[in-house]
């Protein structure tokens, strides 16, 4: 057990700032109730920080990170600058730098929430999707060809935690054409398969599936198939594991939500269907996420983005970074087995969960009028009264 913990904050863009600080509020009063003591620093980049000093993240500042338990993170993303200065040089690059191969998404549709699902309410929808991180479609293995042309594209990547594969292609095109690549690596479907097993024992998931396109993209997929086949037989015991095609899974996820408990993707379709996840539990306003090194530092954020449009109007529904909070907690008590780090987060779960259930509480997001500052208040006032009454 630790005697303290360090989070380093990364408030961002836009929104980000004004539903972190809801969260901090939140967590930093519980943490200090059970007498967990965390520390917290602040780190500006973003894209005032951009403007002002032409920096997204620079080396020094990514060492200094690694020496955090944890980074909280804002949002990236500001109209001034050009889309994907910001996103790839800090969001991705933290992603890739800090090797955070698991991307945690729990759908939960809370009591007091709308779901657009007809006929599913709190109970039916309630699943964790883990979507590997680093590789497919999203290792930047592209490039463009015009008519009547031949060239020769290079490319050093990462794969599956080792540094330097090298992959060589030679276009000759006749009519002008673009290209990506996909990567699925053995150590990267082989590790993030097995987080995906020892996370659904150590929370009593006793089924998995396992989403892909083997079908059609038979070489990156069907090794991706074959290793969870192999890794499924050490766990059969214990967790069930199952196969689907990406289509029926979304086909699945709107019709029959209930049937899911963890289900485990390739970077790409877990990045869809993640935001299908995060419409049938009620919007992306409800939807926390944790990027994750299972031995290193993990980050943590909403994935609402930074919704420019509502910056400064104290409007932003709070309740998608409360949660990410929270699910910080809950993987600083995987990682260090600290219980009071597992019962500050249940405590803020609850308290969002039975503010949201009470119907006085409605951001404009829900239909209501309720403010940024006045739903935090309200979760930290809940959150005490659970920490005082012994839950």
């Amino acid at each position: 057990m630790r005697s303290a913990y360090r989070i380093a904050l990364m408030p961002g863009d836009g929104i980000g700032p004004e539903v972190i600080r809801e969260a901090v509020k939140i967590g930093e009063a519980v943490l200090e109730s059970i007498g967990t003591r965390v520390f917290f620093e602040e780190f500006p980049n973003g894209a005032e920080h951009y403007l002002r000093t032409g920096e997204t993240l620079s080396e020094e500042t990514l060492e200094k990170l690694k020496g955090f338990d944890a980074i909280f993170f804002g949002a990236v993303g500001d109209p001034r600058i050009k889309p994907g200065i910001l996103e790839k040089g800090i969001l991705l690059k933290l992603r890739s730098s800090l090797d955070l191969y698991v991307n945690l998404r729990p759908v939960k549709l809370l009591n007091g929430v709308e779901s657009p699902l007809k006929g599913f309410g709190p109970g039916d929808i309630d699943f964790v999707v883990i979507r590997e991180n680093t590789e497919d479609f999203y290792v930047d293995m592209g490039g463009r060809v015009d008519a009547s042309c031949s060239r020769a594209f290079e490319f050093t990547v990462n794969t599956g935690g080792a540094r330097g594969s090298k992959y060589r292609v030679e276009v000759d095109s006749s009519s002008g054409e673009a290209f990506q690549i996909g990567i699925v690596s053995r150590k990267g479907a082989e590790r993030i398969i097995k987080f995906s097993f020892e996370y659904a024992i150590k929370r009593g998931m006793r089924r998995i599936t396992f989403v892909d396109k083997a079908n059609v993209l038979t070489e990156a997929y069907g090794l991706w198939r074959e290793i969870a086949e192999k890794i499924g037989e050490e766990y059969k015991n214990i967790v069930e594991s199952e196969f689907m095609y990406v289509d029926a899974a979304a086909l699945h996820m709107v019709l029959n939500p209930k049937r899911f408990k963890v289900i485990v993707a390739p970077n790409m379709f877990g990045d869809i269907l993640t935001d299908l996840g995060a419409a049938i539990q009620g919007g992306l306003g409800f939807a926390p996420s944790g990027n994750i090194n299972p031995d290193g530092t993990s980050m943590f954020e909403p994935v609402h983005g930074s919704a420019p449009d509502k910056a400064g109007k104290n409007i932003a529904n709070p309740i998608a970074s409360i949660l990410t909070f929270s699910l910080m907690l809950e993987h600083l008590w995987s990682r260090y087995n600290d219980e009071h780090l597992l019962e500050a987060s249940r405590i803020i779960e609850k308290a969002v969960e039975n503010v949201l259930a009470s119907g006085k509480f409605k951001t404009v997001d829900m239909g209501g009028n309720t403010k940024t500052n006045e739903m935090g208040d309200a979760i930290l006032a809940e959150a005490k009264r659970l920490v005082h009454s012994g839950r």
